[in-house]
């Protein structure tokens, strides 16, 4: 089905993500894979390109986009070449940025939102903790008031772009006897004397994104790096979070379209008892599923991408996007990898990366189970 919610600019905007995945990316695709890593040079260039300021303004040398779209192209370009870019970038770009250009004062926003655009300070989102996962209103990370600054103490895991971010934005409790009305933002530099990392972590898929462990012993910082309100956390990160989880729909499904778009190619080359796989009646009928799945998929991520340029995606709709296509995704690429047989099982086939880096989007943004946890909530249930 054509899709409609493109218009000549985002496609003219597309063709230039093309030319600098062309020139940036696909040749070094394998030397990431083997350092387990993106290194800075490449967000340098995302900066220069514009690619990491799409959601902060022009007047602290963003792109000033304030349309969703342009987002929603970059991510796709990018997860249909390799799902760890869209991750790394994402995080950066999509997540931690918003909360620093709509949470800030005006001189935290000067200090902060410039070197981001241009990937000089590179970020990372400091929520999940090891005991709490998808509950962030369990966090256990405290923020203690000393004089006019705040020490942290606690960790994080799981936290992509934790092992080379320079700025963190945590997530802390300020006000334990509140619970979940008690947590508040803190963005701490990386250079922050208590503030440490721990392992690489070593995953299951997704090699080239940097994911690690952090740990903050009883780190100082000032009042002026609190983030929005005070004991207002909670509520900030449910703000934000419907854009985190449509980001991780859209990239979803334009990672799972690359590889069945390939797959497509593989069945009608590959011949068995004579003739191409893709021809036996099994096969025909389970493409012509798989194709269904995505495409319809996709019109409801389109919906939900165009309703959050009109400001109306509502969580539910959301959530329900997020975890539908972490499904789609899933249940695609496994029947993807069938169909190339043992080669699919070979790491050397795009194909077996991709069905290892798609497992952690069931997981990540909110697990699939929370996402219906909280779908039933709206229902009544």
């Amino acid at each position: 089905m054509k899709r409609t919610i493109y218009d000549e600019d985002h496609e003219a905007f597309r063709a230039s993500v093309r030319e600098f995945i062309a020139r940036e990316v696909t040749p070094n695709l394998e030397k990431y894979a083997a350092d387990k890593a993106f290194p800075r040079e490449l967000w340098l260039a995302a900066g220069q390109q514009g690619y990491l300021g799409m959601e902060i303004p022009e007047e602290y040398g963003g792109s000033g986009a304030e349309d969703f779209r342009f987002n929603a192209v970059l991510t796709e370009e990018l997860a249909a070449v390799n799902m760890a870019l869209p991750t790394c970038l994402g995080i950066h770009a999509d997540i931690v940025a918003p909360y620093l250009v709509h949470l800030t004062t005006e001189e935290q926003r000067r200090r902060w939102l410039p070197h981001m655009a241009s990937g000089e300070l590179f970020t990372a989102l400091g929520m999940t903790e090891p005991s709490g996962g998808s509950d962030l209103a369990s966090l256990k990370t405290t923020a203690v008031r000393d004089g006019d600054d705040w020490l942290i103490s606690g960790s994080k895991t799981f936290i992509t772009n934790g092992f080379s971010a320079d700025l963190v934005l945590v997530a802390a409790r300020t006000s334990p006897e509140k619970k979940a009305r008690g947590i508040s933002l803190f963005a701490v530099e990386a250079t922050r004397e208590g503030f440490s990392r721990g392992r690489k972590l070593d995953k299951v898929g997704q090699d080239e994104a940097d994911t690690s462990e952090l740990f903050f012993d009883n780190v100082r910082v000032p009042s002026d790096n609190l983030v929005g309100e005070l004991d207002n956390g909670f509520i900030h990160m449910m703000t934000w979070l419907p854009q985190e989880r449509l980001w991780s729909a859209v990239a979803n499904l334009a990672h799972v379209r690359a590889i069945l778009d390939e797959t497509l190619v593989y069945v009608q080359e590959r011949k068995a008892f004579g003739q191409a796989i893709g021809s036996f009646q099994h096969n025909k009928f389970l493409l012509a599923e798989l194709v269904t799945q995505v495409e319809v998929a996709q019109a409801y991520v389109d919906q939900c991408v165009l309703a959050h340029c009109n400001r109306d995606l509502t969580p539910t709709d959301a959530a329900k996007a997020k975890w539908w296509t972490a499904q789609v995704q899933n249940d695609v690429l496994d029947h993807c990898l069938q169909l190339f047989g043992g080669y699919g099982f070979m790491n050397e086939y795009r194909v077996a990366r991709a069905w290892r880096d798609a497992r952690v989007s069931k997981i990540w943004a909110g697990s699939n189970e929370i996402m219906k946890e909280l779908i039933g909530r709206e229902l009544g249930l």
